[in-house]
């Protein structure tokens, strides 16, 4: 692991001084006043490599504008009942906070069907949930705790994995290298629950292929995760998927309040949404909003991600070979492409 000391630093920041003002205005939203913890994310992201790390700032910087990353919250998905729909196929959400102020981001990889809505609102409403932790969720951590907070913690349930995770490998190849090149290092550990057999398999050929820092940052639970999560977050901050005992998922906790951080009707989609309805708002009086899903220019990946990406998709059709299941990659279409 890259030891990131101040000359780097201090090398970065004088590059950083010089770009155009427009990439200076951007990079003020990327860094929210942090600008050191910033610098030493794209340094971890290329080992420690100034060049390299300046190489790739500018250009998520150019990337931002480009694309109105800036103002990717004041454009809501609507109507309501669409983005409803892509909230119930794309299972993300938040559930609490770690003992240390980590944000506790949950993922539903195993039940994502990413089937309601175009591929341009599934990567809109992706970034959208970065730039709101980034923004809002996060600066806000950092006051309440008193203390820089960058990171969050990421729970990933593999419940109802199965070989149709092949229609996703496109879409999540485009979100994973999104995330690779403009949000580097805000993952601090990812847990792994529910694994189940399929996601077994596909783990010990693709964990080689991780790069170091990658593999430290994944650890896999057993069953739920419960006992082990408990060790470092409270009980309230446990995602509803962690707490069930048996088969089904708990939809409401004891004061009523909806408990799955996936549904629309949990409290941070709600401020979410909100948030996103009420910046329309805002610059609707400058400007009138345009309907219809944000176009995001799916950057290429990079070369050892589409080896992962490759070696996926392989191994899901040696499993589905193995148990009589034919079906070939070439067959699989993403709804919207």
């Amino acid at each position: 692991m890259v030891f990131i000391n101040e000359d780097m630093i201090k090398q970065l920041l004088t590059l950083m001084d010089e770009i155009a003002e427009p990439l200076q205005k951007t990079f003020q939203n990327v860094h929210q006043g942090y600008r050191t913890e910033t610098l030493m994310r794209f340094l971890k992201a290329r080992d420690g490599s100034v060049l390299k790390a300046h190489k790739m700032l500018v250009e998520c910087l150019n990337w931002r504008i480009d694309n109105e990353i800036d103002q990717i919250l004041a454009k809501p998905i609507v109507p309501t009942d669409l983005y409803r729909g892509v909230r119930d196929t794309q299972l993300v959400g938040m559930s609490g906070y770690s003992r240390d102020g980590l944000p506790v981001v949950a993922v539903g990889v195993g039940l994502s069907t990413y089937d309601k809505a175009s591929i341009h609102y599934y990567i809109q409403s992706h970034i959208q949930m970065n730039e709101y932790r980034d923004r809002v969720i996060l600066p806000s951590a950092s006051k309440k705790f008193g203390r820089y907070v960058g990171t969050c913690i990421k729970v990933l349930d593999m419940t109802g994995l199965k070989l149709s995770a092949l229609n996703q490998i496109k879409l999540l190849t485009a979100i994973s290298t999104i995330d690779d090149l403009n949000y580097p290092e805000k993952t601090e550990t990812y847990y792994i629950v529910n694994a189940p057999y399929i996601f077994s398999a596909c783990w010990k050929v693709v964990r080689p292929l991780l790069q170091e820092r990658t593999k430290k940052k994944v650890q896999v639970l057993s069953g739920s995760g419960k006992d082990e999560l408990l060790k470092i977050m409270d009980y309230a901050s446990l995602p509803h998927f962690c707490k069930r005992e048996g088969s089904g998922s708990s939809k409401h906790s004891r004061n009523g309040t909806n408990d799955n951080c996936f549904s629309l009707d949990h409290p941070f989609h709600q401020q979410l949404y909100e948030y996103t309805k009420q910046q329309a708002l805002a610059s609707e009086a400058v400007a009138p909003s345009k309907e219809g899903s944000v176009h995001v220019t799916l950057p290429e990946p990079d070369p050892d991600d589409a080896k992962i990406a490759e070696t996926i998709e392989s191994e899901l059709q040696r499993i589905g070979e193995k148990n009589g299941i034919c079906q070939t990659f070439h067959e699989i279409k993403i709804n919207g492409d």
